[in-house]
């Protein structure tokens, strides 16, 4: 479907324009060809394959950190023994859909928005980005769509995040970033040291332990940490006994029930789940380690992610002695490792350096309305979906508290319906646009780890009740996004001006700058 833009330029136009072919953007396709079938779309793609994070991650022993059963999509069952899997079994499963719903062939590789503006007077999006020649070297495109739907993630692909670390150029051995991981890297009977506690780190040591020398996991302060079998027993008995859908079907809501309860615990009681996470470690590791002092964090359960552990992998190799866990915080590098604060020395042949992610909202795409520049932390998130002001626009951000596909489909879901309502209301732009609500917490509540709390002004705000409340819930969250009505007071319905203008209205002016 192409447009005329101009006398030398024709523009590729789509009634959706989805960004990003990783676990959420192939769900979303999914939904729009089954709700809304009449629509074109497109998939613009900055990578090479499918798969965003699990394709872009490929650190020794990377895997998911949630169970398959929640984090496979609500359409195609997960069929694998295992709950917990390798990154590349999860793109496997990513590429198998795209390839057997037939989405695979409206992506669009090599392309990576820039920029994003929204005409009121036209009713769409004219969407920039570059492209990879062939040959080499990039080359700006140009596309129209009605409707924009992010689903690029939360952070920056093209690098992790990296504190300065004093002296580190005096170190004379490797420094590999968990995001960017070299092919090349060899540690076998290698001393490494990984640098942070997160699910990375915790990921890596037991992976690497099976041929480094030593694995030193070294962290500023403790986090939370649980294990658990790789293989759901129940999931797979249902399996064995039911239809392939029923069982997956059953299993999902099993393990959603649980997770919610495990959470609401958390929240209402949180010394008594912190007492019961810190006796299994000792249970784990047994009553002369130190777990007061290396696995007992100063913050309440789920003010940031559990640590999942499969088959207590991370205990195995601290019980071996193929890896330790050290906690401390660095002074300077040094030539043959790190001198820590405590006056001890760390030394190494490798440092990997965990040390988190960088956000970055809607791929890295700048986003104009009318001509003005939209600042996301000015703007209030919509049923989490949608940002106060910005027409025509959706982006998906999954669970902190549980597995991010169970977010995604409900918000793919309520696009396609609020897409399809627009339709029968014969409108062609939507915004939220009510002013009644005040920004009162970040987007993610109090989830507290430092990569969010890095990049919280520029992050969506979210207000005290429904609509602009952020639940982290899927019940609700259900009964808001796909049982609901679409048609409130807080969505603002309308067509394109007729007398040429193409102004904000004056309360929706303070929303973009």
């Amino acid at each position: 479907m192409f447009v005329q833009a101009a006398e030398t330029e024709v523009l590729e136009h789509f009634d959706v324009l989805i960004v990003g072919a990783g676990l959420s953007g192939i769900d979303a396709a999914y939904h729009l060809q089954k709700i809304c079938p009449t629509k074109s779309y497109v998939i613009l793609e900055q990578r090479e394959r499918i798969g965003g994070t699990w394709d872009l991650f490929r650190y020794p022993g990377v895997r998911s950190d949630s169970d398959m059963l929640t984090m496979g999509y609500s359409f195609r069952p997960w069929t694998s023994p295992k709950a917990i899997c390798s990154g590349e079994d999860i793109r496997d499963y990513i590429t198998a859909t795209a390839g057997e719903e037939g989405i695979d062939g409206h992506i669009r590789f090599h392309h990576r928005i820039q920029r994003a503006a929204w005409s009121s007077q036209e009713a769409k999006w004219t969407v920039e980005a570059v492209r990879k020649r062939r040959g080499g070297g990039d080359e700006p495109v140009k596309l129209t769509c009605c409707f924009l739907f992010s689903c690029a993630g939360y952070y920056r692909y093209s690098a992790g995040y990296l504190p300065e670390f004093p002296d580190l150029d005096c170190f004379k051995g490797r420094i590999v970033h968990p995001q960017a991981w070299p092919e090349d890297v060899n540690y076998a009977g290698k001393r490494v040291v990984v640098i942070g506690s997160g699910a990375t780190a915790m990921t890596l040591l037991p992976a690497i332990a099976k041929t480094a020398g030593h694995v030193t996991m070294l962290q500023r302060s403790p986090t939370y940490v649980i294990s658990a079998p790789d293989e759901d027993p129940i999931a797979n008995w249902l399996r064995g006994v039911l239809p392939a859908m029923w069982a997956y079907r059953l299993s999902r809501w099993k393990n959603i029930t649980l997770m919610m309860c495990v959470y609401q615990l958390a929240r209402r009681y949180p010394n008594l789940v912190k007492a019961g996470l810190i006796r299994k470690v000792r249970r784990e590791l047994g009553a002369e380690y130190d777990v007061a002092t290396h696995f007992t964090p100063r913050y309440n359960p789920w003010e940031q992610r559990l640590c999942l552990v499969p088959n207590g992998d991370l205990f195995w190799a601290i019980r071996s002695g193929s890896a330790s866990v050290v906690t401390d915080e660095i002074d300077r590098f040094v030539e043959r490792g790190l001198r820590l604060k405590s006056g001890k020395q760390l030394e190494a042949d490798i440092v990997v350096t965990a040390t988190g992610l960088v956000l970055e909202a809607f791929g890295g795409a700048e986003l104009s309305v009318d001509g003005r520049s939209v600042d996301p932390g000015k703007t209030l998130a919509y049923k989490g979906v949608m940002m106060s002001g910005v027409p025509n626009f959706a982006s998906v951000f999954g669970y902190i508290n549980a597995s991010w596909t169970l977010k995604a489909d409900l918000i793919c879901s309520y696009v396609c319906r609020l897409i399809n309502f627009m339709d029968r209301k014969g409108v062609r732009q939507v915004r939220p646009a009510s002013l009644d609500a005040k920004a009162e917490a970040p987007f993610v509540g109090n989830f507290t780890p430092g990569y969010m709390r890095r990049a919280l002004a520029s992050w969506p705000k979210q207000g005290s009740k429904s609509p602009w409340r952020v639940y982290q819930n899927y019940i609700r969250d259900t009964i808001s996004l796909k049982w609901s009505s679409i048609d409130n007071d807080q969505l603002e319905f309308s067509n394109p001006p007729t007398n040429g203008s193409a102004a904000l209205p004056d309360d929706l002016v303070h929303m973009v700058r």
